[in-house]
């Protein structure tokens, strides 16, 4: 048997094996198989349990306001403890809000936002955001930023103005971004939320 004739046998040899020989490819692995996971199989989840424990991560407090959109009588705006960075190039920033919020469709509506971090003397001021259905810019001093016209809060440790870049569905939830046209922060102490309550920032 010439060398041609071994390399054959040897080929039909490795097929009938199962193995391929080397000049042919091996057999891509079967693709992994994904399923829903069936309500039946999900531990019941608590939703005060669950608001419990999330409520052991601290975070900082933000306002966030729009400006009067067409129609409207006034500016709008409402207390978020979700604000964070999202991306350095391009800038983004996100914050989640309630899907029943009666404030985001006016802001929803003006296009553009501006986040207002809260410094650690500014407790009073997010109650009166986080109260339903008040004038919330009542008594409050405030000037438009440049860019988009929203409301910045005096005496904020940080203001961030934005243009809203997209809306995703999260659960109960939308899940908004914004890229970030203007910024600047000031001195202090952040407002801090954690277990259910404002506390300050201990140096």
């Amino acid at each position: 048997m010439g060398h041609e004739g071994m390399a054959a046998a040897a080929v039909r040899y490795l097929r009938s094996a199962g193995v391929p020989p080397p000049d042919e490819p091996a057999a891509a692995a079967p693709p992994t198989l994904l399923r829903t996971v069936c309500p039946s199989e999900r531990t019941p989840l608590d939703p005060a349990e669950f608001r419990r424990v999330m409520g052991h991560f601290p975070t900082g407090v933000a306002v966030v306001t729009a400006p009067a959109a067409e129609g409207e009588s006034g500016p709008a705006g409402f207390a978020c403890q979700s604000f964070s960075s999202l991306s350095l190039q391009p800038p983004l920033v996100s914050f989640q809000v309630a899907r029943t919020s009666a404030t985001w469709p006016r802001i929803a509506r003006s296009g553009v936002f501006c986040a207002n971090v809260l410094s650690s003397r500014q407790g009073e001021l997010c109650r009166a955001f986080a109260v339903s259905g008040a004038d919330k810019f009542a008594g409050v001093d405030w000037d438009p930023a440049a860019v988009t016209g929203s409301p910045r809060l005096r005496g904020c440790l940080a203001w961030v103005d934005c243009t809203i870049q997209a809306v995703h569905t999260g659960g109960d939830h939308l899940i908004v971004v914004g890229r970030v046209e203007d910024l600047d922060a000031a001195g202090g102490d952040p407002l801090l939320y954690f277990r259910g309550s404002f506390h300050l920032f201990d140096r």
